[in-house]
């Protein structure tokens, strides 16, 4: 079983989102302007290839940068479980451009496969495509420190963009180099396509991971038994059962029913539940959670889609 992450407050999970991408939007533009100034120079492909992703990895970190800032805002009236969908929303956002950029770089390298060119000033190609990477990795070295912290799915579709980009850089980086310095023109666009497929195959991961919130999967197994160890924690708390959950964003929402022995005054019953409550916050600060008592032996079965006897 993996280490409980870190408890941190909704406050402290937005300083730490906000802070890096901020980060995120940075490198970005960096990398737009040092890339952009390079393909003009020497007309690589996988240069433009890369450009034209660092690009769309600018948009996405905008979209993650408002995104998170949204998501943290409280449960209004409108909105009564709060706005933490929003991340999920933006990871989509990030993976139909990372698509996209994918499809169109695809096909400005096949075109260089079937007409390749010459490129030149390849030095200052791998000189960019070199300060590219350590940027990249010390962006990602950020995300995942913030990522191990909190529950962003936002800061991990944006984590997966420039992991890719890392994967881009290197091999734009062999391209250039082959193309400039070896004649190997075909290698240039032969990475571009590399950096397409790989671009495309990340994008499908970032769906993958945002429609899981969208779908309000269960937490992971891991999370799933901790809760249910704390919400059990005092031996007065006969069992839980019909125990849902599922991540918004920032926040996490738990129910679940409680038993208790059927002779249980209910207020016995609800300062229970209200110390189970304060145990599952301790271990999960932005966790919304709604108990439910059951006198235990003697409660009817509940009624309904979701009940024990439905489809769960």
């Amino acid at each position: 079983m993996s280490a409980p992450r870190p408890a941190l407050t909704a406050a402290e999970t937005l300083v730490l989102t906000r802070r890096v991408t901020t980060l995120s939007v940075g490198v970005a533009a960096i990398l737009i302007a040092i890339k952009g100034a390079a393909w003009l120079a020497g007309g690589s492909v996988a240069m433009l290839a890369s450009l034209a992703d660092s690009g769309l990895d600018l948009i996405a970190s905008l979209v993650t940068f408002f995104a998170v800032r949204y998501a943290a805002a409280p449960p209004d009236a409108e909105h009564r479980f709060g706005h933490g969908k929003a991340e999920a929303f933006s990871s989509l956002t990030q993976a139909g451009l990372v698509f996209a950029s994918g499809a169109l770089i695809g096909q400005e390298a096949i075109k260089g496969l079937i007409h390749p060119k010459p490129i030149a000033a390849e030095t200052l190609g791998v000189v960019v495509m070199v300060v590219s990477i350590l940027l990249t990795l010390a962006l990602i070295r950020a995300q995942a420190e913030v990522m191990r912290r909190t529950r962003s799915v936002a800061v991990s579709g944006d984590k997966a963009h420039y992991a890719a980009d890392l994967a881009a850089n290197a091999v734009s980086l062999v391209g250039i180099a082959a193309a400039g310095f070896l004649g190997l023109t075909w290698v240039d666009a032969a990475a571009g396509l590399l950096i397409a497929a790989w671009l495309v195959w990340g994008a499908i991961g970032v769906f993958r991971e945002a429609s899981n919130q969208l779908m309000d999967r269960e937490l992971p197994d891991d999370d799933r038994a901790r809760i249910l160890a704390l919400l059990t924690g005092d031996p007065r708390v006969r069992g839980v059962h019909q125990l849902r959950t599922r991540a918004s964003g920032p926040n996490i929402h738990i129910q679940a029913h409680m038993d208790f022995d059927a002779d249980t005054p209910l207020a016995l019953a609800h300062t229970l539940m209200v110390e189970a409550e304060t145990r599952v916050l301790a271990a999960f600060p932005t966790a919304d959670i709604l108990i439910h008592p059951d006198p235990r032996g003697v409660a009817e079965p509940h009624a309904g889609a979701f009940s024990e006897a439905g489809p769960l």
